[in-house]
């Protein structure tokens, strides 16, 4: 879908999108909460439950498909958005050979170059100069390409944040780094592991502009997103934005003792904040919606969500006989690459 400009996104048809965007991804991530439980999906797996709106905020101020974006390894919604075949989205997740990486990357390292996703990578923070890569290859190319970088709270205590951050503000690089604060990182409170719990603040020393946004809101969230990404492809410069999230489910599809780090009563405060409410709210209000009819939405997208996970469980494993298929290349390089 080409991006929607700013007047057309509190339209009734843009808000329905919205929420159809919102409500898919989440009813997809608990498909694949039940998909894990059963066995059908192995290793590690995050989810995106509870920060639907930063995802679909971002996508409709960003040039899908055109502009890049990598992220760790809470990935899932993000091919979605840009169009990916859900079915091969879910097979790469249930390790399956019809998956985009014929089910050797799961869960942890979805891609779909060819829409300007890069992944989807499992080494906290081993991603961020990778994202100032491609920054720069933009930049050097003279594209006006604007390069989404999203990272975890935990992630941007990581040392090569500061050094990306230092070569994208020497080099101008257009790339906007994204801090989705869930406030817990893996199992450990914000204020816990982070000497200054204000993470915004990181980029001012290195002269990067830099501010907090609320992540719950979806409206509110894209316009900033909008205003910000505009910005940064006019400027070609980067920029440094705290998206303030809540995970309502743990870490990972594993971590079942959440209420180790956090508790009922702060989970049910959350829960008031629930992107998916929040918009439903305001669909009432303004009556672009009834509740008979976002019922009807929501038993159609469960029932597309199962269909998906059907044809992606009746997919097969990939040949013992592939293990090493696609681990190295001996090719050639062309000539000036």
């Amino acid at each position: 879908m080409a991006k929607a400009k700013l007047e057309e996104i509190e339209s009734p048809a843009m808000l329905e999108e919205f929420y159809r965007q919102m409500l898919f991804i989440r009813r997809f991530e608990e498909k694949c909460n039940v998909a894990y439980r059963l066995g059908k999906i192995g290793g590690y797996m995050h989810t995106y439950v509870g920060m639907e709106a930063t995802a679909v905020g971002i996508h409709h101020a960003i040039k899908p498909t055109y502009d890049y974006m990598i992220t760790a390894y809470r990935d899932h919604p993000q091919p979605l958005l840009l169009g990916t075949d859900p079915v091969k989205v879910m097979a790469e997740i249930m390790g399956r050979s019809d998956g985009m990486s014929r089910g050797k990357g799961g869960s942890m390292h979805v891609y779909d170059i060819e829409r300007g996703f890069f992944g989807g990578w499992g080494i906290v923070g081993g991603h961020i100069p990778l994202g100032g890569g491609l920054a720069f290859a933009s930049k050097y190319r003279n594209e006006d390409r604007v390069t989404i970088c999203l990272l975890g709270d935990g992630a941007a205590n990581q040392g090569v944040v500061f050094e990306t951050m230092n070569m994208a503000a020497l080099w101008d690089l257009p790339i906007i780094f994204c801090i989705e604060n869930n406030e817990f990182a893996m199992g450990t409170r914000l204020e816990y592991h982070a000497a200054d719990t204000e993470l915004y603040k990181r980029g001012e020393p290195f002269g990067i502009k830099s501010e907090r946004i609320d992540g719950m809101d979806v409206l509110s969230f894209h316009k900033d997103m909008q205003r910000i990404v505009d910005w940064t492809r006019e400027n070609q410069k980067p920029y440094w934005v705290e998206i303030m999230n809540y995970r309502f489910l743990g870490h990972g599809a594993a971590d079942n003792d959440r209420q180790l780090y956090r508790t009922k009563e702060e989970e049910d405060a959350a829960m008031k904040r629930d992107p998916i409410a929040r918009l439903e709210e305001i669909l009432l209000k303004r009556n672009v919606m009834t509740r008979e009819k976002m019922e009807a939405i929501d038993e159609e997208l469960t029932d597309q969500v199962e269909a998906i996970y059907e044809q992606a469980d009746a997919s097969p494993f990939p040949d013992a006989s592939e293990v090493y298929d696609n681990v190295y290349t001996d090719m050639e390089p062309e000539k000036g690459h």
